[in-house]
């Protein structure tokens, strides 16, 4: 069941004008909270964007690439506190992915805008951009904004037959491992 959560879950950046129901954002918010982090630290904190107006002026965060997000019901602002821990980025990407598939596994699309280290203009980050319309504090970070929504677009699984076996390495780097043999049974007809 989570390896099929896995092989179907694509990136999705369009959105049906319909409200995520609060239960699935409960849960959503839920596996974020799960997730696992260094040290059982959790610096993580999320900002949930619903208000149309905000989510309207968070699709115009960075130059390019996050105007999609204008057709999303919800935005999930994952942040997190820098003088918690120094794995902050790790742990905060941990909690992303988990956001990402719950969304899945509810039957909604979500997408990923990258907030750290882009530019809303030449003069503001991104980050100082988000901070500033959602009041976030200096002392948290913003890695990312995740657009949620019915989803209006259908994607294909990724083919099994394009999948990059030669970025495994067996034991050491550059001792490639056999890629397996054939499409498993569970592939055949939905990724190649």
């Amino acid at each position: 069941m989570f390896n099929e959560l896995v092989r179907t879950r694509r990136s999705i950046r369009l959105y049906h004008n319909k409200p995520v129901e609060s239960e699935k954002i409960d849960l959503i918010l839920e596996t974020a909270l799960r997730a696992p982090s260094s040290r059982g630290i959790r610096p993580w904190e999320f900002v949930v964007v619903q208000d149309r107006a905000l989510i309207q002026k968070l699709s115009r965060s960075k130059e390019r690439g996050s105007a999609f997000a204008a057709s999303a019901q919800v935005v999930i602002v994952v942040c997190a506190d820098t003088e918690k821990s120094d794995a902050w980025v790790e742990d905060a990407s941990i909690a992303a992915s988990m956001i990402f598939l719950a969304a899945h596994s509810l039957d909604l699309g979500a997408c990923l805008v990258q907030i750290r280290n882009r530019q809303h203009d030449k003069s503001v980050s991104a980050e100082e951009n988000v901070r500033h319309i959602l009041a976030i504090p200096e002392r948290i970070s913003v890695l990312a904004l995740i657009a949620i929504g019915y989803p209006a677009e259908s994607l294909p699984p990724h083919p099994w037959s394009e999948l990059e076996y030669k970025r495994i390495h067996n034991n050491h780097y550059g001792s490639l491992r056999p890629r397996p043999s054939g499409s498993p049974a569970a592939h055949q007809d939905k990724c190649g």
